[in-house]
């Protein structure tokens, strides 16, 4: 029998129903996995009796035939969704060992659909960084390393355990979210496909917030079609969510396949930075010319304001930040440090309870909002996010269908080789992908090729609203023209 845990999504759907193996079976191959795998630090919380107890559950509806489409489906969380009586800390020491008393509504879907909780994965604290470090939990591991080289590479991030747990088949699929770039930067760093959807499409109700006019959960994969079975189950209106569409979910997966022919594909030409190194400039022209082969038709677009969009998105994104964990004082959960008055109990709990990355975001997020500078900061980043969202639509007006760019500026690094003395040089991980935030966009990662050093690397498509179907057959043309990867097995 094949290796349970290197089966995709809809391969494992397809033997599960035929009975060649049970759900217990394929969870307890990913257990065995994850406890091999501890290395990559990937998981902050297995639960193998939880999990136990859903694949046994899964395998009885099986049985009866009333099985959902994710039944005993192993998949792991990000530690920023909140899991009904299992700790959920987003990684931070100041949530402690916060147990909380409701589901969020994207896990509490894909529980409804069958899928089997392997744990929590790990993530930058409060989603807060680009490669994984900011975690209280320590760093995650990539499981890809350099040809010749055992240096420790990032994953990427936030979603820096949810990418690493995918790509060392130590689940089948994970949730992630995305607040400046936080899914398809750690996909492209691993090999793996992750899609942020339209800002709306998944509800955020039930997820620790960083930025809400930003965040958006989305899932990361093996494949263009495992995402989007994953994203089937993800998405849908929640009246819990005010920022929630209620449009209907389509069938993702049927757009899995479809001829892409006569479909317009934007280039833009401000995403050709100054000092782009040659592989990433090969790997966007190879993405380029594979589309065209399926029919689809290259434009050279332009998006003016793309400079400004990583320093709007560094305003906005911490002026967000700072009001949404203002809640986090010790008073009524997680951690608190004792002070001899009121305010000294919060400047301690904070103090103590905040990592490095994020006391800088809340400072310059308080700074950005306070009286004098709201205006010249807050207000004018808000008004460039405004024409940002415009140069799209602009595109999408004349009838381009999707656009086409790098994922990432260069392939994974070394853990602690970026942003110890200039924090700026890790922001710039996101220069490719903060632009679909700032204006609400679908954008998909879907790995492309190697890097000198047999490193993934990934390209991006950004769709019109609501459109992610489209970026899915678009995504399924690069990943059956670049093949997929495996990261080889060291640990």
């Amino acid at each position: 029998m094949t290796d349970l845990t290197s089966l995709t999504i809809a391969e494992a759907r397809e033997g599960l129903a035929s009975k060649s193996f049970t759900a217990c079976e394929l969870t307890d191959a990913h257990l065995a996995a994850i406890e091999a795998a501890r290395v990559l630090n990937a998981y902050v919380l297995e639960t193998p009796d939880r999990a136990r107890e859903m694949a046994k559950a899964a395998d009885e509806k099986i049985a009866k035939g009333d099985g959902g489409p994710l039944v005993g489906i192993p998949l792991g969380i990000k530690d920023l969704f909140a899991t009904r009586d299992i700790r959920t800390t987003a990684c931070s020491k100041i949530l402690g060992n916060f147990i909380p008393p409701y589901e969020s509504t994207v896990t509490s879907q894909l529980w409804r659909d069958g899928a089997v909780l392997l744990g929590k994965l790990n993530n930058d604290e409060f989603a807060m960084g680009s490669s994984n470090e900011t975690s209280c939990f320590g760093p995650v591991t990539n499981p890809w390393r350099r040809e010749g080289s055992n240096t420790t590479l990032v994953p990427g991030g936030s979603s820096g355990g949810s990418a690493s747990a995918v790509a060392a088949l130590l689940c089948m699929g994970a949730t992630a979210t995305d607040t400046g770039g936080s899914i398809r930067q750690p996909a492209a760093f691993t090999a793996t496909v992750g899609i942020k959807p339209t800002y709306g499409r998944c509800s955020r109700w039930g997820i620790v917030a960083f930025a809400s006019s930003l965040d958006q959960a989305g899932p990361i994969a093996r494949t263009t079609r495992d995402a989007a079975i994953l994203m089937r189950s993800m998405a849908g209106h929640d009246p819990k969510d005010t920022t929630s569409v209620d449009i209907a979910v389509p069938d993702y997966e049927a757009a899995i396949g479809k001829s892409v022919k006569g479909m317009k594909i934007g280039i833009p030409r401000e995403y050709r930075l100054d000092g782009m190194p040659a592989e990433i400039e090969k790997l966007w022209s190879d993405g380029a010319q594979w589309l065209k082969a399926a029919g689809a038709e290259l434009v050279e677009v332009s998006l003016p304001h793309t400079k400004y969009a990583l320093p709007a998105y560094y305003i906005v994104a911490p002026a967000e930040a700072s009001s949404n964990l203002a809640r986090y004082d010790g008073v009524r959960y997680g951690l608190r440090e004792p002070g001899k008055s009121i305010i000294e109990m919060y400047e301690n709990t904070r103090a103590d309870g905040f990592g490095d990355e994020v006391r800088r975001r809340v400072l310059i997020g308080t700074y950005v909002l306070s009286a004098g500078y709201y205006d010249a900061y807050y207000l004018r980043a808000q008004k460039v996010r405004t024409l940002i969202k415009k140069d799209f639509e602009d595109c999408f007006a004349k009838g381009v269908h999707a656009i086409l760019t790098p994922a990432t500026p260069s392939a994974a690094f070394g853990i602690g080789e970026k942003g110890g003395a200039d924090p700026v040089e890790m922001y710039l991980n996101d220069i490719f992908t903060v632009t679909v935030n700032m204006a609400g966009l679908p954008g998909i990662a879907v790995p492309a090729g190697k890097d000198a050093q047999g490193l993934p690397l990934g390209l991006q498509l950004i769709g019109r609203p609501f459109d992610e179907e489209t970026l899915f057959s678009l995504g399924e043309v690069i990943e059956q023209a670049a093949g997929r990867f495996t990261a080889p097995k060291w640990w």
